[in-house]
């Protein structure tokens, strides 16, 4: 067993459906979370490079980056109020998850939606109108709630609501809707900003508003997930009426009995949310929080959140690098779409380390020739070297698009069992939201100190987590969600945690 292979095909049983239309457009309304996630990603890092914005509320970092020309090349955004605006919605994120955990768990994942939903149109409405920086956090905090609840409860429900084969193809909507939102909010930035008036990034905080009313009042006519209803103690009848309108069959007997023993196996263990912890899930308590920790060290929100920023640095205009900020968009979403074509056929271990090959040399070759081609205080780069940079950003990008990114939604919703699916999911959303605090808030502080090192210093975290799925992460794809025990039993490593597994006259015997 190489690494930390699992042959998927020896451990899983096959249910009876298919992918039906009431799937899809369940998953379609709910995939508006992260549409409105991206938007909330890519809006922030354009208006932060529109000259009215920053006079109106960071006037000292638009002075410097104009009159100010001692400051280092590197360090002429490295402003911490500039970085609270960024940041503030991960933080409030961050503590909104626990609460949309409790929801999500009592109440299903359908209310924890909602709450996300309507989270959205207030933030969107507050920051479009703010005439203050405080309104303006404000706005970005009631985003991050949206954020909370709707990171908590929306991979759940897509991986709970997909038949097991097409699950994989299914969950990376999420993060195929998220790039969606990049790229809207990216082509929303570059128009608004040639609007004479100085009121363009208004236009862009505020229209997030729109997705935002779609998704609640869809949010309210969708139904709820089969296993959510049986968790909370309902009517297994109408668990199974609903299972066989997702599945497109009556044959769903075999499903929902799974479903109902995995539900009476976690009623019957300790229902403390912190049984996560207990030697037994030990496998996916360290994955929630390495695979969203590695997700953030990628550097990939240096990209979503500050792009323009970056370009500006290294020698673009301000139109010019919110235009290739739209061409990262681009790239982002179609190789996403790539990842949902892929990931049911080749697994998600390939998927994870190809990627992580393309990101690490991509990111050592513009860190290469950012060191050697822009100082702190002569010329910006000239445009062939600028194009150069911009061109393996593309590739890392596309490297990120086809596997961190998907993937580290995927695996985490796919892995728990049913009596700790919530809590690790909040471990899942709260380690990748500290993470993803700590580096918007530190990453323009970073540039300035290390440089054209900082994509180093990325690099070497692609390449520690590259290692870490060869050995220490198990296939999954193909395995319902309910038999997901069995791969780290059958792993050279985690066995020794869970016990290994038999199998004798049909019975699954569990040895310690």
């Amino acid at each position: 067993m190489a690494g930390g292979f699992v042959e998927s095909g020896d451990v899983s049983k096959q249910y009876n459906g298919r992918v039906t239309l009431f799937v899809i457009l369940s998953c379609m309304v709910a995939g508006l979370g992260g549409v409105l996630f991206g938007y909330d990603i890519g809006i922030s890092g354009g208006v932060t490079s529109m000259p009215p914005f920053l006079m109106k509320f960071f006037p000292k970092v638009y002075r410097r980056m104009i009159e100010d020309k001692n400051i280092s090349n590197y360090c002429k955004f490295d402003s911490q109020l500039l970085t609270a605006f960024t940041s503030s919605l991960y933080l409030a994120s961050l503590i909104a998850c626990f609460f949309a955990s409790y929801v999500t768990r009592i109440y299903g994942r359908k209310p924890s939606i909602i709450v996300g939903g309507a989270a959205f149109v207030i933030g969107s409405v507050f920051g479009g109108a703010a005439v203050n920086i405080e309104m303006l956090i404000i706005g970005r905090i009631l985003l991050g709630i949206g954020v909370g609840f709707a990171n908590q409860s929306v991979p759940l429900y897509l991986s709970e609501m997909a038949p097991a084969k097409y699950r994989g193809a299914i969950n990376n909507g999420f993060q195929l809707s998220t790039n969606l939102g990049v790229l809207s909010a990216n082509l929303i930035n570059y128009g608004t900003e040639k609007i004479k008036g100085n009121y363009g990034w208004r236009l862009s905080l505020a229209m997030a508003a729109f997705p935002a009313l779609i998704f609640t009042i869809g949010s309210i006519f969708l139904p709820e997930t089969p296993n959510s209803l049986i968790q909370r103690g309902s009517d297994f009848k109408k668990a199974k009426i609903v299972l066989q309108k997702v599945r497109g069959t009556d044959d769903v007997q075999a499903e929902l009995d799974d479903l109902i023993e995995a539900s009476s196996v976690s009623k019957t263990t300790n229902q403390s949310q912190f049984i996560i912890f207990e030697k037994r899930y030990r496998p996916q308590l360290v994955m929630a929080v390495a695979i969203p920790f590695f997700q953030q060290v990628t550097g990939i929100n240096v990209i979503a959140f500050y792009a323009p920023l970056l370009f500006i640095t290294i020698g673009f205009g301000t139109s010019a690098a919110l235009l290739s900020s739209v061409l990262i968009g681009v790239i982002a979403t179609t190789f996403t779409i790539v990842s949902m074509f892929i990931v049911d056929r080749f697994g998600r271990r390939a998927l994870f380390i190809v990627g992580g090959i393309q990101m690490f040399m991509s990111q050592i070759i513009v860190g290469s020739v950012m060191a050697n081609k822009l100082g702190d205080h002569t010329a910006l780069m000239t445009k062939s070297y600028a194009y150069f940079v911009l061109v393996f950003i593309c590739v890392y990008v596309c490297g990120y698009s086809w596997s961190w990114g998907p993937l580290g939604w995927l695996v985490p919703s796919e892995i728990f069992p049913l009596e700790i699916r919530s809590a690790g999911q909040t471990i899942v959303v709260s380690t990748g939201m500290i993470f993803t605090f700590i580096i918007a808030q530190t990453f323009l502080t970073m540039l300035c100190h290390l440089k054209a090192g900082i994509f180093f210093f990325f690099g070497g975290w692609v390449f520690i987590m590259t290692v870490f799925v060869y050995f220490f992460l198990p296939e999954t794809k193909g395995i319902p969600i309910e038999q997901m025990v069995r791969v780290w039993r059958e792993h050279w490593f985690w066995k020794r945690f869970v016990g290994d597994v038999k199998i004798e006259d049909g019975e699954e015997l569990r040895t310690p």
